[in-house]
C-alpha cells in the first residue's frame, strides 16, 4: 500500500507568528552528561515542546521538525526555502545525486528518475528476482545443514546483488562482494570520523581506494559496451549520457554509481534485517501475512508490503533529514530566521502517539486496514517527501517484497542472539550481529 499524498495539510491556529519554543540549556546539559544518543535528546525536546521546537548544541538554535504539517511545508511545499547543504556521506558519494544541489541536482535527478518508475522499474524486475532466487538457494542450503549464519550479512548480500545486477547486468561475484564490503565500512564510520575533511579522508582512504577500483573497472566495462547476461544496466545509462553531456566525467559517473550502491543496498538491507528481528518478536505477523491470499496473489503482495511499511515506520531509511533555511519564513505559526538549521525527523514523527496509536508496537495491519494509519503525507515519510524524496523508493519496496515472497513461506528464522539496541548513523541499524539458523517449513 503506497502512502497517501492527497490529504490536506494540518492547519495551525491563525494569528501572528511567534518564536519557536526552545528547550532550556539544562535539558541539553543533562543529555550531554549522560552520553546518550542524539535521538534521546530530540525525543525529549519533541515530548516537552511539540512538533516544532528548538534546542542548542552550539551558539545558534537548531529547529526540530516532527509535526506532519510542518514536515510537508519544509520538504514538499518549500524545498527552495529549506535546502540541503552538505550531505553527511559526501566523503563516500562525492557529487552523486544525493549530495548534489541546485541545477546540477535537477539535471542528475532527471536522468535517473525514469529508471526507477513505471517502465524503468520493469527493466530491473528480473534482476531483483534473480538476486532473490540466489539468496533463496543459499537459505535452502543453510536449512539442510543447520549452519549458523548472520541475517544482516545475508540481507546485505541480497541487496548488493540486486543493485549490482541493475548497475552492470552481472550477478554479484564473491570477489566484488568482498571489495564492496568497503562501502558498508565507510558508511558505518562516517558519524565518528574527524571533522577535518582531510583527516576524515585519510581515516578511510584504504576503503575508498577499494571502492574506486571496483567502480573504475565497472565503468570501463560499461563504456566498452560489455553488457552482462541481463543486458545493459544503469551504468550504461550514465556512460551513454557522457557522450552528450560533458559534466558526466568519470568522476561524476563514479559518484553516481557509489550513490546508487549505497542507497540501493545499505538501506534495504537494514530494513530487511529489522523486519526479521521484529518477526522474531511478533511471529503472528508472519503467519497473518502468509495467510493473506495464495502465493503470487495481490493480497499476499499487499500483506508483505505492509510488513515492510511497518518496519520502515519504526526504522525509516533516513531517520533524520537536515535542512537549512535560506530565507525568513513562518513554519506552523512560528518564526524561522534565514540561516537556521533544521532537523526533520521521520523516526519521531512515526512514533508520535497522537498520530500512531501504540506507536512502539509492531502492527502491519496499520497499512492494510481501513483507517489504520494517518492519511496526512507528512505523517509517514520513510523515504522523504517532495522534490528530494528518495529516487529508489519503488526499487527498495519491490526488492524487499520479492525477497520476502521467496524466503518467508519457506523458512522460519531462529535467532541465537539479537542486538540489544540500535545504532543511529546515516541509517538506524541493529547494533550488533544477528546470528541465526533456519527451520524449513513443510510444503
Amino acid at each position: 500500500m503506497e502512502p497517501d499524498t492527497t490529504a490536506a495539510p494540518l492547519t495551525h491556529a491563525p494569528g501572528p507568528a511567534r518564536p519557536v519554543p526552545e528547550a532550556e540549556p539544562e535539558l541539553v546539559r543533562r543529555w550531554r552528561s549522560g552520553g546518550g544518543e542524539l535521538v534521546e535528546l530530540l525525543s525529549q525536546v519533541r515530548e516537552r515542546f511539540g512538533g516544532v521546537a528548538a534546542f542548542r548544541l552550539g551558539p545558534d538554535p537548531t529547529v526540530l521538525v516532527t509535526d506532519p504539517g510542518a514536515v510537508q511545508h519544509v520538504l514538499a511545499r518549500h524545498p527552495d526555502r529549506y535546502v540541503k547543504r552538505s550531505h553527511r556521506a559526501r566523503l563516500l558519494i562525492g557529487d552523486g545525486v544525493l549530495a548534489a544541489t541546485g541545477a546540477a541536482w535537477k539535471s542528475q535527478r532527471r536522468l535517473l528518475q525514469s529508471q526507477f518508475t513505471g517502465p524503468g522499474m520493469r527493466r530491473y524486475e528480473h534482476r531483483i528476482t534473480g538476486a532473490a532466487r540466489t539468496t533463496a538457494g543459499r537459505w535452502d542450503g543453510y536449512a539442510r545443514t543447520g549452519e549458523t549464519f548472520d541475517v544482516g550479512r545475508e540481507m546485505r548480500r541480497f541487496a548488493l546483488d540486486a543493485i549490482w545486477r541493475s548497475l552492470t547486468g552481472h550477478p554479484l561475484d564473491d570477489g566484488t562482494e568482498r571489495e564492496l564490503d568497503a562501502v558498508a565500512a565507510v558508511a558505518t564510520a562516517l558519524p565518528t570520523l574527524p571533522a577535518d575533511a582531510g583527516d576524515a579522508h585519510d581515516a578511510v582512504a584504504a576503503d575508498l581506494a577499494r571502492i574506486d577500483t571496483v567502480a573504475r573497472h565497472a565503468i570501463e566495462a560499461a563504456r566498452a559496451g560489455a553488457a552482462g547476461p541481463d543486458g545493459p544496466g544503469l551504468l550504461h545509462v550514465l556512460t551513454d549520457a557522457a557522450a552528450e553531456r560533458p559534466e558526466y566525467t568519470d568522476r561524476l559517473i563514479r559518484d553516481e554509481m557509489v550513490t546508487l550502491l549505497v542507497a540501493g543496498h545499505e538501506t534495504t538491507a537494514t530494513t530487511l534485517t529489522w523486519l526479521y528481528l521484529l518477526l522474531d518478536r511478533h511471529p503472528a505477523a508472519r503467519a497473518e501475512a502468509l495467510a493473506a491470499g495464495g502465493e503470487g496473489s495481490e493480497q499476499r503482495r499487499e500483506a508483505l508490503q505492509a510488513l515492510v511499511h511497518e518496519t520502515l515506520r519504526l526504522y525509516p531509511s533516513a531517520w533524520i533529514l537536515p535542512r537549512h533555511a535560506t530565507e525568513d519564513d513562518t513554519l506552523a505559526g512560528h518564526t524561522v530566521k534565514a540561516g537556521t538549521d533544521l532537523l526533520v525527523c521521520p523516526y519521531l514523527t512515526h512514533r508520535d502517539p497522537e498520530l500512531w496509536p501504540d506507536p512502539e508496537h509492531f502492527d502491519p495491519r496499520r497499512f492494510t486496514a481501513p483507517d489504520g494509519r494517518p492519511t496526512h503525507p507528512g505523517a509517514y515519510f520513510p523515504f522523504g517527501i517532495g522534490a528530494r524524496a528518495c529516487l529508489g523508493l519503488q526499487f527498495a519496496l519491490r526488492e524487499s517484497s520479492v525477497l520476502l515472497e521467496h524466503l518467508l513461506p519457506a523458512h522460519t528464522v531462529a535467532f541465537s542472539a539479537t542486538p540489544a539496541k540500535a545504532a543511529y548513523g546515516i541509517t538506524v541499524r541493529p547494533d550488533g550481529p544477528t546470528p541465526a539458523t533456519l527451520v524449513r517449513q513443510p510444503g
